[in-house]
């Protein structure tokens, strides 16, 4: 009976695209202008998302204003 060798497996991940995406912009900006395009987005973002609740709360005002009248 033959013993069968162990070899070491590497596991290398994969580079998704944002990460080829982040690697290309720290190579052309630099941390301070990565960091306010950053801060940027997370701002559109958060406003995306106080608009979209502003129109969910504004159907529930319609639809309970429609109930009592």
């Amino acid at each position: 009976m033959q013993v069968a060798s162990v070899r070491p497996v590497r596991a290398t991940a994969i580079p998704s695209v944002t990460d080829a995406l982040r690697a290309m912009e720290s190579l052309l900006l630099g941390s301070g202008q990565r960091t306010a395009r950053r801060n940027a987005w997370t701002a559109v973002l958060e406003d995306r998302r106080r608009a979209k609740d502003r129109v969910d709360a504004q159907h529930v005002v319609e639809a309970v204003a429609h109930r009592t009248s």
